[in-house]
């Protein structure tokens, strides 16, 4: 043990001179992603690592560490030493532990550091390619009609996908059943089999499936359509002004990290975000990239977690 402690000292001594300097010292970034492989917050995430580890020099990894709504990732990076080169890659699921879990592992946001907001991306519809409906009028009016036949998946609790469900609910006077996923691939996976009816959720992730005929693309949650997806019209079109919700993705370090690290890394995925969205990486996704501050990005945080906690409440949700 005492071997063990007198490394981690030493490993940390050596980051120090090379942070000092505005440097990065050699070793490995990793981006600690809490969903599995190939969902959007996974995509997003590889697309920034690749981008950072051309820009730094540096080996950068996608460590996916999937559950507990997000948190098992989340506690991994709570944990890990506050040297700057472990962060959290996550979306706006993770600010919301504390309204949705009865028993959450940390509170996000003093538990951590905000690094950066790194963009955003409107949520998509989608249902069965074998459901009759074709509009969001008709999958509404059917869901009213026959609320028993109709079932909600949810990539994970308070993710966009969930908070934009409870909306979808509210806005159009649904009582779904909600059935809670270990990510998006699954989830996916049972609406293009049938055994869910709908999921909405990233655009990043449900596009492809439904460009293949996988799935049916319904809607967008943006005030405008995508350029991603034309062809589909959003919720304001289809008479619900009221059902504009977008998801957002953001990058944290552990708590404890010295400031000035913090400032390092956020200028560094900053540039890395300017990048990705002047070659059309980002836009390709679908995801509209955000520059801001760090302390606008705490700021962001606070204002979406009261208006979250605020539709979990009126939906009468109780954390699980």
């Amino acid at each position: 043990m005492k071997r063990r402690i007198a490394c981690a000292v030493l490993g940390l001594c050596t980051f120090a001179p090379a942070w000092a300097q505005g440097k990065w010292p050699e070793g490995t970034l990793k981006l600690v992603v809490p969903f599995a492989a190939g969902g959007g917050v996974d995509q997003a995430a590889r697309l920034l690592g690749r981008q950072l580890q051309a820009d730094l020099g540096i080996p950068v990894i996608v460590d996916n560490r999937a559950g507990g709504s997000g948190t098992i990732g989340g506690k991994a990076v709570q944990m890990a030493a506050p040297d700057g080169m472990t962060l959290l890659f996550s979306a706006a699921t993770h600010v919301l532990a504390k309204q949705v879990l009865a028993n959450p592992p940390y509170d996000p946001q003093t538990d951590f550091a905000p690094v950066a907001r790194v963009g955003e991306a409107p949520l998509m519809l989608v249902i069965p390619a074998t459901a009759p409906q074709k509009t969001l009028k008709e999958v509404l009016e059917a869901a009213r009609a026959q609320p028993e036949k109709w079932t909600a998946a949810l990539p994970a609790l308070g993710a966009p996908s969930h908070l934009g469900t409870l909306l979808l609910a509210q806005q159009g006077q649904l009582k779904l059943t909600m059935a809670p996923y270990r990510g998006t691939a699954p989830a996916l996976a049972d609406v293009a089999g049938g055994h869910a009816q709908l999921l909405l959720d990233s655009i990043i992730s449900l596009q492809g499936m439904a460009r293949g005929g996988k799935v049916k693309a319904i809607m967008v949650s943006s005030s405008q359509r995508s350029g991603v997806a034309p062809d589909v019209p959003t919720a304001v079109e289809s008479g619900y002004p009221g059902m504009v919700y977008n998801s957002w993705y953001g990058v944290w370090a552990p708590k404890g990290t010295p400031a000035d690290r913090v400032q390092l890394l956020h200028k560094a995925i900053n540039k890395a975000t300017a990048e990705l969205a002047r070659s059309g990486a980002y836009t390709t996704l679908g995801i509209l990239p955000v520059l801001e501050s760090t302390d606008q990005f705490r700021q962001f945080v606070a204002a979406d977690v009261t208006r979250s906690a605020q539709l979990l409440k009126e939906a009468g949700f109780k954390p699980e």
